[in-house]
């Protein structure tokens, strides 16, 4: 645990030594050489410090994320919620990140679920960025949504990048990251799927793992509750507990 803690100091000390030598060195050119830039060298500038500094904001909302799962502090507000639209919401955060990807949403399932909609929000921006960041050469995400019994499932699928088996549970747990090529040229703290499991258990879900070869794939499957009046009211009354 030390060891892992010790490359988790050191990994979020590169990325966020990372965006703030880009927001420096952008805005000190744009400073320097106002006069001599055209407009569409600002607009392209202007747009780097924009992306550096959301990734800096995202770095700071994970920290402050397993801070308070840790101290059993991040409440839930259960509510209805229209998945679909949940999705299609996250989709286009995720998008404007990824503008050349394809993400091919199929919907088998209208029910509504029952989830804290900011969490949930969080988690399925999560799983999409995560999936996308891996996709390796393709550029394809597939996204789907079924019922199952009485659970939601979201299921978001990659290609190019296939996970092993022995990674299948490690890869939720805190600082960790799979020891890969991927891991030196790609971005990444080892928090995001720590937070989003913690997130969906708290909200009564989980989430799992698939991954194969022949095309190589990882599928990361969400579940949650479908909206039940009855769950709802108990969530209500937990909460005011």
């Amino acid at each position: 645990m030390d060891d892992i803690k010790e490359e988790f100091i050191s990994t979020l000390s590169h990325e966020i030594r990372t965006p703030l030598t880009s927001i420096r060195g952008f805005s000190k050119t744009m400073l320097d050489n106002w006069q001599s830039l055209d407009d569409e060298q600002k607009k392209k500038f202007l747009s780097i410090i924009a992306n550096q500094s959301q990734r800096l904001i995202n770095l700071v909302e994970n920290v402050l994320n397993v801070s308070k799962i840790d101290s059993g502090a991040d409440d839930n507000v259960l509510t209805k919620v229209d998945a679909q639209n949940a999705i299609n919401n996250a989709i286009a955060v995720v998008k404007a990140n990824y503008k050349d990807f394809n993400f091919n949403f199929t919907i088998c399932s209208k029910e509504a679920i029952l989830a804290d909609f900011n969490k949930l929000q969080q988690v399925l921006i999560n799983v999409l960025d995560n999936a996308a960041k891996y996709s390796k050469n393709s550029k394809i995400i597939e996204i789907n949504l079924k019922n199952d019994k009485n659970n939601a499932i979201i299921s978001v699928k990659n290609f190019g990048v296939s996970i092993d088996e022995k990674y299948f549970d490690k890869i939720f747990d805190k600082f960790y990251r799979i020891d890969s090529h991927l891991k030196s040229t790609t971005q990444g703290s080892g928090l995001g799927l720590y937070i989003t499991k913690h997130l969906l258990v708290g909200m009564g879900g989980d989430i799992k793992v698939k991954s194969g070869q022949n095309p190589s794939y990882s599928e990361f499957i969400v579940t949650l509750p479908l909206y039940e009046v009855e769950k709802a009211t108990l969530g209500v009354l937990n909460k005011a507990k």
